[in-house]
């Protein structure tokens, strides 16, 4: 992992090099860079990846006092790490939150981004999503300390495999989340900017709405790729994206909840590679 100081903080990145398409891929909360482990192993071979661990609860730097720790402004850092590492040309990826985050930077134009896609994520009114995002909102009501005593209750397997925690987002992605709880759990700092972003994230939980309206005006090709089986974000809502970008694909993933980069880092690779190589449709199904 490489890092790099941002008005926030510090950032920690992968960065594969190279001199193929450059794809930059987004996580959701509670998780790190580590989502994509499948599909970046795959897709680095003729792409530039890079893959950053963002301050949404399983980073490992805590940020300054004063950052923004809103999704809102989440994804203004995401912009600001493009402009820093002057990445052109980009395919946008996001899963699950990441998904979020990728929609607020498209309603405002995405200058740097050629392409998009959204993995199974957050969408409309969808926010927080499922058991799990509405459990996470509640305990961040909780003092940051009292917050990690909670969490901890995730370092069991039997924990994370309930509907509140990972159960409903990944089939078979367990040994992926287990380390994504021990930050929170150990890092006092990394605690109080868990329990920050929730309680900015629980202010204002009709953003996606906002950003929706200003989607249209997004004219660049997008993929929208989900899970036809997901319990957590509605396979309609993917159909509903698809039809509000004008220039949009869905194709759904069967045997795959949510986290599709860990239940089906293959096909996504495929679709992945496919969409950012084509002249100007994504791929079909």
């Amino acid at each position: 992992m490489t890092e790099i100081e941002l008005s926030c903080g510090t950032i920690a990145y992968e960065d594969t090099g190279g001199d193929g398409p450059v794809v930059v891929l987004l996580h959701g909360l509670l998780m790190d860079a580590s989502l994509w482990d499948g599909p970046l192993a795959d897709l680095s071979a003729d792409h530039r990846c890079v893959a950053p661990t963002l301050p949404l609860g399983a980073h490992r730097h805590p940020m300054r006092p004063e950052a923004d720790l809103s999704l809102p402004g989440v994804a203004h850092l995401v912009s600001e790490l493009l402009d820093r590492l002057d990445l052109r040309d980009v395919v946008l990826v996001g899963n699950d939150t990441g998904g979020a985050l990728v929609q607020l930077l498209l309603a405002d134009g995405a200058p740097r981004v050629r392409r998009a896609v959204l993995v199974s994520c957050d969408a409309f009114d969808n926010f927080p999503p499922g058991l799990t995002g509405r459990t996470l909102l509640l305990a961040g009501r909780l003092p940051p300390r009292m917050f990690g005593l909670f969490m901890r209750q995730l370092r069991l397997r039997a924990v994370r495999r309930l509907p509140v925690a990972f159960g409903w987002l990944t089939r078979r992605g367990d040994a992926a989340t287990a380390p994504w709880v021990r930050p929170v759990t150990e890092l006092s700092g990394i605690r109080r900017d868990a329990v920050r972003l929730l309680r900015a994230a629980a202010a204002d939980t009709g953003f996606l709405l906002a950003a929706a309206e200003r989607l249209a005006g997004f004219e660049r090709p997008v993929l929208v790729v989900w899970a036809a089986e997901d319990r957590v974000m509605p396979p309609e809502h993917g159909r509903r994206l698809a039809e509000l970008l004008p220039r949009a694909r869905l194709v759904e993933v069967t045997d795959s909840y949510t986290l599709v980069p860990l239940d089906q880092p293959e096909r996504l690779a495929r679709l992945i590679r496919e969409f950012s190589r084509s002249p100007g449709t994504p791929p079909s199904p």
